[in-house]
């Protein structure tokens, strides 16, 4: 009788997928995790002592932390590999139960997230603690291994729901260093069908959902046709009328006879960020090699920040991803802020 075989699934049938991140803009990421380990009375006072026979056990548990939290993707098969900007490994003595607690913090900017990186380094931190110490306590304990805080990407912030309430305004401070919080925003669409009620503005409804999501304030919104004179009186108004400290345009950036945005912000006489304009071709080519003949520019007028967009929704959700990290130390450089 021959011995049945079971066929390994074809590749259209896989159990496991690793996610492409290809499309995704990479952010700045940040993950916190911490977990503790019990280690009895002894053990608590000798460690804290560093006189355990092994040595300075907290310094050797740091270094695992950080070796274990550049490696996550090693040992863990679906994490992507990610160049890691910083991993910081720090510990607190809790004398009401003899026990340690370790936190990982990892950063980088990447296009998903740090948790995973996060999580091993509080893993290897605490299993070192227990190797160095279980020659003089047995009985140690490790628990409430956990993901504190997570930013970046599309989720913004995230904290973990149990964590005290008291810690949480203060660690959503910490993670709003890049958020709009405050900064009065508006938005122009820029085309001609729009405005004649021939098509439905998409990409100033898209621009405005993401900057209110990032805390911003939306002081106003226009819809102008693709004429230079309109579109450079709706900027000066809302730039120096109204003190609209960033305005995004969208549409009027490509290279057709009625394409005109970027010779109204010609107009205005405005001082050229040059590098806003790269960015944004920079990241877009990532999508579409058309990115490079877009004429997106950037224009500082009075205290505003004016930032021309393209016209298509998918392009003005990838443009403001791309300038969220920039655009709240932008506006503190044009009030006379420091780096």
């Amino acid at each position: 009788m021959a011995a049945h075989r079971t066929l390994p699934p074809s590749a259209g049938d896989s159990r496991f997928k690793m996610i492409d991140v290809g499309e995704k803009p990479p952010t700045r990421r940040r993950a916190v995790a911490c977990g503790k380990i019990i280690v009895g009375k002894e053990a608590f006072t000798r460690i804290r002592e560093q006189s355990l026979p092994k040595g300075d056990v907290l310094a050797l548990a740091e270094v695992a932390g950080i070796m274990a939290a550049k490696n996550a993707s090693n040992w863990i098969p679906l994490c992507h590999p990610l160049a890691l900007e910083t991993v910081r490994i720090s510990f607190e003595f809790q004398e009401s139960d003899s026990s340690i607690l370790a936190r990982c913090e990892a950063i980088a900017t990447a296009k998903t997230g740090v948790e995973m990186e996060a999580l091993a380094g509080v893993n290897a931190a605490l299993l070192s603690i227990y190797d160095l110490t279980k020659g003089v306590n047995a009985a140690l304990w490790i628990s409430d291994i956990h993901l504190e805080t997570k930013e970046g990407g599309k989720s913004g912030f995230w904290s973990h729901p149990k964590i005290n309430a008291e810690t949480q305004p203060a660690a959503q401070a910490l993670a709003s260093g890049n958020r709009l919080e405050g900064l009065k925003c508006a938005v122009i669409t820029v085309s001609d069908r729009c405005s004649r009620g021939e098509a439905q503005d998409r990409s100033g409804p898209a621009i405005r959902e993401l900057l209110k999501k990032e805390g911003a304030e939306i002081i106003g919104e226009k819809l102008v046709a693709d004429e230079v004179a309109q579109i450079a009186e709706a900027i000066s108004n809302f730039a120096l009328e109204q003190e609209a400290e960033i305005i995004l345009t969208t549409g009027g950036t490509g290279l057709s006879a009625r394409d005109v945005t970027p010779e109204a912000l010609c107009k205005l006489n405005g001082r050229v960020v040059p590098g806003i304009g790269e960015l944004l071709r920079s990241e877009g080519s990532h999508k579409t090699p058309m990115a490079w003949i877009s004429r997106s520019e950037a224009v500082q007028i009075g205290k505003a920040l004016v930032i021309a967009l393209p016209g298509s929704e998918k392009a003005v959700r990838e443009g403001v991803a791309s300038l969220l990290p920039i655009l709240k130390h932008a506006h503190l450089m044009i009030l006379g802020g420091g780096h």
